[in-house]
């Protein structure tokens, strides 16, 4: 088992088109979180711009850059000064016309292990993903050393300083294949990195009971995985011509292997630091075998799309 962690998470606005400010805004939240005694710091879904998928713009493909490139040359930056591990989710340009939603593992010597790209990629009013992003797959460049990644079709899990770092990314959340595919490969903390809020017009009526369903299904990935999770979200009211706009509800929190909360947020920016034992993962799966007891000889109908 290796040593406790200390997981860091930051909460933060990004309505603004001012990339450059949003990123400093970043920049100070891992800072604060640094100074809480955080070592793997988790950003928010395309924390250096607003939310631009709320309607359909092809202005906004001038976002995405490469990986490597300018934002996580400066946060490499950032991680060598502060050793520690950073998780950057940033709009991909992977090449002309190919567009991911991706993160970037950096390493706490600054070192850039790897990008995981979103599998999962929403269609809703307001969540018009599919015409922004390709899906992640299992051939894209791993950036990573042997050793310090294993994958399995698409999901990853890199080897850091500090702890074995899973990366999925918000709609990915609702998905158990995800999470357990990712705890398999050897993770001890789930990052999920979200942009998830109501439309204002839904509020009244669905806005608790979508928030309880968000805040539930990570707590199962937790429970159900025997695994740490971290899910940072974003906060603040973003319009969108044409539109009533988005409210992101934050709630960010960080769960242990039990489903037991161990820092949350609120609706306001913020930064959550929270230690993470991995002896709790040791225990939590000497009591709840699920991973033992799992009868993987007959789950050969989870890839169909319907058995009905």
């Amino acid at each position: 088992m290796s040593n406790p962690f200390s997981v860091g998470l930051v909460q933060e606005t990004a309505a603004s088109r001012d990339i450059a400010a949003n990123v400093e805004r970043a920049v100070a939240g891992v800072r604060a979180a640094h100074a809480r005694g955080a070592q793997v710091i988790c950003l928010q879904e395309l924390f250096n711009a607003p939310y631009f998928c709320k309607t359909l713009d092809m202005q906004w493909f001038d976002l995405a850059e490469p990986i490597p490139g300018p934002t996580t040359d400066q946060m490499q930056k950032l991680a060598r000064e502060l050793e520690v591990v950073l998780i950057v989710p940033i709009y991909e340009r992977e090449a002309a016309g190919l567009y991911r939603n991706s993160a970037a593992v950096i390493d706490a010597d600054g070192t850039l292990l790897g990008v995981y790209r979103k599998m999962h990629i929403p269609h809703d009013p307001l969540f018009e993903e599919k015409y922004y992003f390709a899906p992640g797959d299992t051939n894209g460049r791993a950036l990573a050393a042997p050793g310090v990644m294993k994958e399995s079709d698409g999901f990853r899990v890199w080897r850091t300083r500090y702890a074995n770092v899973g990366v999925l990314i918000c709609w990915d959340q609702w998905y158990p294949e995800a999470a357990r595919i990712t705890a398999l490969l050897g993770a001890d903390v789930l990052f999920y990195p979200t942009a998830i809020g109501w439309h204002p017009g839904e509020k009244a009526e669905f806005g608790e009971a979508q928030v309880t369903a968000w805040r539930t299904i990570q707590r199962a990935h937790a429970i159900a995985n025997g695994v740490f999770v971290a899910s940072p979200n974003r906060v603040g009211v973003e319009d969108a011509a044409g539109t009533n706009g988005l409210e992101f509800f934050g709630h960010s929190t960080i769960y242990d292997p039990f489903g037991r909360i161990l820092a949350e947020a609120g609706t306001d920016p913020t930064v959550l630091v929270a230690t993470c034992d991995p002896a709790r993962i040791e225990d939590t799966r000497r009591n709840w075998p699920f991973l033992r007891d799992r009868r993987i000889d007959a789950y050969g109908g989870l890839t169909a799309r319907y058995l009905g």
